[in-house]
C-alpha cells in the first residue's frame, strides 16, 4: 500500500529535522525542551509562578494555567482515540523517551501554544517571551524524532483553540476590575 503524499511529506520533514539532532548542542536543547514540556510541567509551573508574583492578575493567571492544563488533557484524550504510533526513523533513534506510545496530536505542542496564547494575553513580556519558547518546544519534538509535523500542527491548533475559547473567562477579573 502506498503512503499518502501528506505522510510522505511528514516523513521527509521529520527526517530533515531529526538530522539537525546530530549536532550535540541541538540534541541537548531538544532533550531539555522535551523534558521541560513533559506533562505541560514548564507551562503549568510558569503560570503558577506568575500567579504568585502578579497579585493584580492572580485570578487570570490561574485561569490561564487551567486553560493550559485543559489543552494538555484534551490532547491526551485525542491520543487515546486516534492512537497514531510514534515515528520510527530507520536512520536515527529518538533522542528522548516518551511518556506514551501515541503521537497525534502532540501534547507538548498543545500545552505550549495554549501557554503562548493565554500568557501572552496577560502581560507584554509574556507576548514577547512565551511564543518563541513555545515554538522551540514544538520544533524540539521533531528534532527529537518523536512527532511528525502533522502531530505538531494538530497539537498547536488544539492548544490555540482551547486557550482562545477560554480567553474571555481568563480575563474576566481584569475586565470586572476596570468598570
Amino acid at each position: 500500500m502506498q503512503k499518502s503524499s501528506c505522510t510522505d511529506a511528514d516523513q521527509r520533514l521529520l527526517a530533515a529535522l531529526r538530522d539537525c539532532g546530530t549536532d550535540p548542542r541541538v540534541a541537548a536543547a531538544a532533550r531539555a525542551l522535551s523534558r521541560a514540556g513533559e506533562h505541560a510541567a514548564l507551562w503549568l509551573a510558569a503560570g503558577l509562578a506568575a500567579a504568585a508574583v502578579d497579585r493584580d492578575r492572580r485570578g487570570s493567571w490561574l485561569r490561564g494555567t487551567a486553560l493550559v492544563a485543559a489543552a494538555h488533557l484534551a490532547s491526551m484524550g485525542a491520543k487515546r482515540v486516534v492512537r497514531r504510533p510514534r515515528p520510527q526513523l530507520p536512520a536515527a533513534d529518538p533522542l528522548v523517551r516518551t511518556a506514551g506510545r501515541h503521537s497525534f496530536p502532540s501534547s507538548h505542542a498543545s500545552s505550549a501554544v495554549a501557554a503562548a496564547v493565554a500568557y501572552g494575553a496577560l502581560r507584554p513580556a509574556g507576548a514577547r517571551l512565551v511564543p518563541p519558547l513555545a515554538a522551540a518546544m514544538c520544533v524540539s519534538r521533531m528534532v527529537a524524532g518523536v512527532h511528525y509535523p502533522s502531530d505538531i500542527a494538530a497539537g498547536a491548533l488544539l492548544g490555540g483553540v482551547t486557550a482562545r475559547a477560554g480567553a474571555a473567562w481568563m480575563r474576566e477579573p481584569l475586565e470586572r476590575g476596570r468598570r
